[in-house]
């Protein structure tokens, strides 16, 4: 058996430490490059669910299936297994008996150009907050809406319980073949989010505000926009290995629900920040204040809430002993 071993992850010696146990139970494995020619059996991608996530955005071969690696206690959908418990899951993987999910993805085009496909979701926004973004909505070449909002968001099934939900938009399970799309504060009270099938071509048109527009993939990277953002299935889909037979993403979806009636009344500051650290990982206070914008005074009260609620919690960092670093918690 081969086995691939890509990303840095958190702790520096996290790479080591899956190589040590492949090898310990006579596995061949192998650190994989950008630009690697080598077939692996399946893939170790550590990082945990962001990891997973900027490993299909390097690669569009999604041959061998994905094993994704959470190096803290988050929960994670893509990243199902910590490294601290790999060792007894390793016989497991070396006998290949375990089930993968294809997991789909969208493929995007902005202004007629091809960029990677997203595993999350698409969201289109004017480059400055609490500014206006007008568009036209088109399912399958039938116009659907014609809109004033602060963006509008196309998610996966997966992305369904990330940022859409925090907008207002339906948790989807896993296995439903379809796509959702949210209108994000909308001027017309009764726009409400519409579920389309997987199949469906979706294309964001005549896109303007006062000032230029950007479309934010998977919450990482931002493109300009200047008129048109195409949304389609991507194929082949993501592999993702499962080896827990009784942590299904049914399970995690449940608690996800639970998040999800408490984020009706949380602070939009502590949305913002529980989206940005489950887009990014473990952040430090200035790190989150960085990416958010907010003020140091306002993200410092939003974490202190966020603590309260149990949704965070708060560790030393592994590589600076003298900062503290912020993490989402495993939902009970």
């Amino acid at each position: 058996m081969q086995v691939g071993i890509y990303g840095s992850g958190t702790a520096d010696n996290a790479p080591k430490t899956i190589k040590k146990i492949l090898d310990t139970n006579n596995i061949q494995s192998f650190t994989i490059s950008k630009s690697r020619s080598r077939q692996a059996d399946c893939i170790v991608v550590l990082g945990g669910d962001k990891g997973v996530r900027n490993y299909f955005h390097r690669t569009f071969d999604s041959a061998s299936p994905v094993l994704g690696i959470s190096e803290g206690e988050a929960s994670g959908f893509l990243a199902q297994i910590e490294l601290r418990e790999f060792s007894s899951y390793v016989d497991i993987l070396k006998k290949q008996n375990f089930s993968i999910e294809e997991v789909p993805r969208l493929g995007v085009k902005i202004d007629g150009r091809n960029v990677y496909p997203v595993l999350n979701d698409v969201a289109v926004f004017s480059s400055k907050s609490a500014m206006l973004m007008e568009h036209t909505l088109r399912v399958n070449g039938e116009e659907v809406w014609h809109d004033n909002s602060d963006g509008i968001i196309v998610s996966t099934p997966i992305g369904s319980s990330a940022y859409s939900m925090s907008a207002g938009g339906p948790v989807l399970f896993q296995d439903s073949a379809v796509f959702e799309i949210i209108s994000v504060n909308s001027l017309d009270v009764t726009r409400r989010p519409i579920i389309v099938s997987n199949d469906s071509s979706i294309e964001i048109d005549d896109i303007s505000a006062r000032l230029h527009c950007e479309a934010v993939l998977d919450g990482l990277d931002r493109y300009k926009v200047s008129k048109t953002v195409e949304c389609t299935k991507f194929l082949p889909p993501a592999k993702i290995i499962r080896l827990k037979k009784d942590s299904t993403a049914i399970s995690a979806l449940a608690k996800k629900v639970h998040l999800a009636e408490e984020l009706l009344s949380m602070p939009p500051s502590s949305k913002l920040l529980l989206k940005t650290l489950e887009y990014e990982g473990a952040l430090t206070q200035k790190d989150l204040a960085n990416k958010t914008l907010l003020p140091d005074r306002t993200v410092r009260l939003a974490l202190s809430h966020l603590l309260k609620k149990g949704y965070v919690k708060k560790k030393v960092s592994i590589r600076d002993a003298r900062q503290k670093i912020y993490e989402i918690s495993k939902l009970e």
